[in-house]
């Protein structure tokens, strides 16, 4: 755990650095990120799911251990969580495969 939150505080200070160089980029795109994340129709804890899987998705190790520990922050339970990640492993199995079959079949022939 400590190899998430090294990333995820060193991420944080990279931060404060963008906003004394940019200070309104940095204020709108935390504006924008803390609206999307609000409880609307969806609770804190599904966006931060959701958010987790679109991380794995990417690959992007940041996002992934830092939606991880804000999901578990909203309540989310480990095995939440791991369901999370088997949807995400789903979406990304499900657009290879249509790729393929949409992509790489039909030049076959």
């Amino acid at each position: 755990m400590d190899l998430s939150n090294d990333k995820i505080s060193s991420y944080k200070n990279e931060i404060l650095h963008l906003k004394e160089a940019m200070p309104k980029v940095a204020e709108s795109y935390h504006h924008f990120t803390g609206a999307c994340f609000q409880d609307g129709e969806l609770d804190e804890m599904t966006k931060q799911l959701i958010a987790l899987g679109i991380g794995l998705f990417a690959n992007n190790e940041l996002c992934t251990f830092y939606h991880m520990e804000e999901a578990r922050s909203k309540g989310a339970t480990d095995t939440q969580i791991m369901e999370a990640v088997a949807v995400a492993s789903a979406a990304g199995a499900g657009h290879a495969l249509a790729q393929g079959l949409m992509r790489v079949q039909p030049n076959l022939q």
